[in-house]
């Protein structure tokens, strides 16, 4: 099972030979492929030959290129990630608008209750709120307590005066974990066959990255968990490093202990089967 995260942050030139990943810097080093589950490439001083993009594609390595600002700015995505891709885009154009709204819901209202365990662990007196929003939730959660739970839920984990849209080392921190996370997601959606447009709820026609959206979104606590212990004053190298980090964390999934980057895997296809199957308890969600 892959588990590395390779991240390139100097001037290098990577290539493939024999089954490994080559780093030619001042010093040649050399990764063994079936190591790797994601590969990072944080400086724009980074040359890459085709036949190893050939090869992160085939085996389905998760490979994200930043910027000049060295923040993510576009990933590499197969264009079949499964021998039956073709069957598997039919059978996702023909889900249900119904089952969907009923896996959103689940998805939704599991958000909201690990927004609640965090803030209960943290001794956040606003957890009891979100406790009442669950108890309110309906199917398609048509009376948005996805959205009421999220700002009392920011507003007690990070003051009253936090707003998503501030400038901030906190924002520029939460934006670049949700990116990382998101590009983890997409990576299991087109390894199971499916498109990351077409959604369960998100309906963005400028977002390539719709579904994932949708999939990530009990998963953005893990994030807020990192970046609220972080006490942030700047967000800079040492920072990403840790919110790159946080896919080796250890999670509880399905009874089992996993690295987050598993437990991914493990809840999007318990998702597709749900939806698949038409039965919501299908569904593996981490703890």
């Amino acid at each position: 099972m892959s588990w590395r995260i390779v991240v390139i942050s100097n001037s290098a030139k990577l290539d493939y030979k024999m089954e490994y990943l080559v780093v030619r810097q001042r010093e040649i080093i050399k990764i063994h492929m079936s190591e790797v589950s994601v590969l990072m490439i944080e400086s724009t001083a980074v040359s890459l030959t085709a036949s190893l993009l050939s090869e992160l594609t085939k085996r389905k390595i998760k490979v994200i290129f930043c910027d000049e600002k060295r923040n993510p700015s576009s990933e590499l995505v197969a264009y079949y990630g499964s021998h039956d891709t073709s069957a598997k885009i039919r059978r996702q154009i023909e889900w249900s608008h119904e089952m969907k709204m009923v896996v959103w819901t689940e998805i939704v209202a599991e958000k909201i209750r690990q927004q609640k365990r965090l803030l209960k662990e943290l001794n956040k007196m606003e957890y009891a709120l979100l406790d009442e929003y669950l108890q309110e939730m309906e199917l398609g959660d048509i009376t948005n307590r996805e959205g009421h739970a999220a700002k009392v839920y920011f507003n007690a984990l990070f003051g009253l005066k936090f707003t998503r849209t501030a400038d901030t080392p906190l924002n520029a921190a939460l934006n670049y974990g949700y990116t990382i996370l998101l590009s983890a997601f997409n990576r299991e959606i087109v390894a199971n066959g499916y498109l990351t447009q077409l959604a369960l709820f998100h309906d963005n026609m400028f977002n390539p990255f719709n579904l994932a959206s949708d999939l990530m979104e009990p998963f953005r606590i893990l994030v807020d968990r990192l970046a609220y212990k972080m006490e942030l004053e700047v967000f800079e190298h040492e920072e990403k490093m840790r919110l790159i980090d946080l896919l080796n964390h250890e999670v509880v999934i399905d009874g089992k202990k996993n690295y987050v980057n598993n437990a991914i895997k493990i809840y999007c296809k318990s998702v597709f089967d749900a939806i698949n199957e038409q039965d919501i308890s299908l569904i593996r969600f981490y703890q």
